[in-house]
Order: C-alpha cells, then sequence, then structure tokens
C-alpha cells in the first residue's frame, strides 16, 4: 500500500480472545507519521478513546491492539487521515472524528460506479484552489456524491451537520472549473418582514445580516479578494428570496438555504427558477420553522409533493453527522427529544 503496510499477526490460542486483533502498520514517510499521529500523539488517542482499542507508536510504526472490528475500524481511520496528508492537507481533530465516522460505516458504504464494497475508506471531496473539503460522515459522503451527480439536491437536518457549507464549497468548485458562469444564493428574511425598511442603510446592508452564513462559507472556499471581485461583477449574487421572483437561472450553481421559512408558493416559485445547466440546492432544517403560526412550510410541502420525482435527490441528516463541537450534537440531542416528548403529550391532550 502506497500509504502504509499493513500486518495482521496471529493472536495467542492461549489467550481465548478469538475476536481479538494485533494489526501492525508502518508509513513510508516520517514526517507525515509525525503529522499523523498529533502532537503529543494527540490523535492517536482520541482514536484510542472514539473506537476503544489501544494504539502504540514506534518511529513510523504503529501497533494497533483490540477488538478486530475496532482494530480494523481503527486502520481505516489511519489509512484515510495519512492519504489526506499524503495530499498536502493538515488534519485536526474534528478530522479524526470524521474519520472515525467514515470508518465505522465503510462495511455498508458502496463505492461508485463500482458498487463494490470497499475495505478502504474513500471519502468524497470538494476541492478549490484555496481549500480541499472530505466528507465527515457517511450522510455527507452521500451528500456531496449527490451533488455531483445531481441537478436538484435537498438537504435535510439540524444545525452543524455541513449542509449549506459543503453546498457553497460545490458552488464556488463548479464556477472554479468553469461548469457555470455564477454562484446564485439565497435565503429568506422572514425576521425582517415589513419592518426591513426600518433598518438603516441600503438594501444590502439590510439583507446582509440574514446572509451572512453565505458569505462566510465563500470565504473559506475562496480567497477574499476573488470572493469580493465576483460580488461587484454580479458572478456571485447573494440576495433575499423575494428578488428571485420572475427571473430564470441559467448556467448557474444557485443555492436557497434555511428553506423551511419559505411558504409553500415561494418554494415553488424558487424551484422553477432553475434554467438550463443549472445546478439547486436546497437547504433546512424543519425542525426549525420561524414562519407565524399556520403557516405551512414551503420545505415540507414540497419534500412531500416532490418524493420520488426523478432527478431530485433528498440527503437527510441526523444528530450524528455533527461536524462542530462534540457540545453540539449533544445539544442537537436533547432538543429532538424534548420535542418528541412535547410532541406525545399533545398528542395525549
Amino acid at each position: 500500500m502506497s500509504a502504509a503496510e499493513v500486518k495482521n499477526l496471529p493472536q495467542n490460542p492461549q489467550s481465548g480472545a478469538s475476536d481479538m486483533a494485533h494489526i501492525v502498520l508502518t508509513f513510508d514517510n516520517n514526517k507525515l507519521a509525525s503529522a499523523l499521529y498529533g502532537q503529543f500523539d494527540e490523535n492517536l488517542a482520541r482514536l484510542e478513546q472514539k473506537l476503544g482499542v489501544d494504539i502504540r507508536s514506534r518511529g513510523n510504526q504503529l501497533t494497533i491492539k483490540g477488538a478486530a472490528s475496532a482494530a480494523e475500524q481503527a486502520r481505516r481511520a489511519l489509512d484515510n487521515l495519512y492519504g489526506i496528508l499524503q495530499k498536502g492537507a493538515d488534519i485536526g481533530q474534528s478530522d479524526v472524528d470524521g474519520a472515525v465516522r467514515m470508518a465505522i460505516a465503510a462495511d455498508d458504504q458502496l463505492t461508485l460506479p463500482t458498487l463494490e464494497r470497499k475495505g478502504k475508506v474513500s471519502a468524497a471531496q470538494i476541492s478549490t484552489r484555496k481549500k480541499t473539503i472530505y466528507a465527515r460522515s457517511l450522510n455527507q459522503d452521500a451528500y456531496m456524491r449527490a451533488l455531483e451527480r445531481s441537478e436538484l439536491v435537498f438537504g435535510i437536518g439540524p444545525a452543524g451537520t455541513g449542509k449549506t457549507f459543503l453546498a457553497v464549497a460545490h458552488a464556488a468548485m463548479l464556477l472554479e472549473r468553469g461548469m457555470v458562469e455564477r454562484i446564485v444564493l439565497s435565503r429568506p428574511a422572514v425576521e425582517a418582514g415589513e419592518r426591513l425598511g426600518f433598518l438603516p442603510g441600503d438594501m444590502k446592508e439590510k439583507v446582509d445580516p440574514y446572509l451572512r452564513p453565505l458569505y462566510d462559507a465563500l470565504y473559506e472556499m475562496m480567497p477574499a479578494d476573488k470572493v469580493e471581485r465576483a460580488i461587484a461583477a454580479e458572478v456571485i449574487e447573494i440576495a433575499p428570496l423575494a428578488f428571485m421572483r420572475g427571473r430564470t437561472l441559467a448556467h448557474a450553481a444557485v443555492i436557497l438555504d434555511e428553506a423551511q421559512n419559505t411558504t409553500p408558493m415561494q418554494m415553488k416559485m424558487f424551484l422553477t427558477r432553475l434554467g438550463e445547466n443549472s445546478r439547486m440546492i436546497v437547504t433546512g432544517d424543519p425542525t426549525q420553522i420561524d414562519l407565524p403560526q399556520n403557516t405551512k412550510s414551503g420545505l415540507v410541502e414540497a419534500l412531500r409533493i416532490l418524493d420520488g420525482v426523478t432527478g431530485m435527490v433528498t440527503v437527510r441528516f441526523n444528530e450524528g453527522d455533527v461536524v462542530r463541537h462534540p457540545l453540539v450534537a449533544e445539544i442537537v440531542k436533547a432538543y429532538d427529544r424534548d420535542g418528541k416528548l412535547a410532541r406525545g403529550l399533545d398528542a395525549e391532550g
């Protein structure tokens, strides 16, 4: 193997631990091996904590001991991380966590396009000149592959799962490669309503606070000066959903964020803007609807109406896909439990 040589050592028949494994990895680059281990072996310690294995380092060689399945998952995660380092990228704890998620899911994941089961994790990626993003969960992997293949993709799930960031990253990659001529990013500014006119500044200054997350994602993937020039030239357009009416968006990557806050009429209007050689991505969280009471969510309605439509792909994220601080995943779980409890009480009432 280019990344590492894997040697499975025979088990001690006296140990009685037939399901235990002892794997030795030998890496071919000492500098990359050191980066893989992390400062004071912190990355190895995180793998041990996540997978319940014992990992010992000696120079460019690692020994993994533990339950056979967990040891193999650790091997896959290390192989994945080493591959990232070989491509010139850095890794941190969030990358380690992502590699663990992908390694655990690898047994159930199919390799596209051959659909052969894989023993080696090969996460989907989005690359621009500034940055390369690798999938950090199975659903992120499915989402990134769907973005490559489909003209209309819905990314549904809680905060912190990367659905908006990955959508913007993919759009930036398409623009950089000349596969689209422009990017259009939109959100419904429901909090503003008729109060928008009372905010200070011109229209751009009024709506920018609602669109800030989209700007942040752009600056992550593209140099700041290029983003500024593209916005000035209207190659990148960031606008409230209301500005989309009456337009046909051709040769563009079009993203609608916070789609749970659209009305059914707004959602239909947006979806019918899709023009020739365009890609459309819709992201949202149906559990975080800020619309007035008794107003239906356009996202919820669209998912129901368009279910089964050829050419549309829906990827659903859950708390297990949260790639922010680990506490965010626990917060999402707690709110989800409370919501289920409340719905149960309402049903009884």
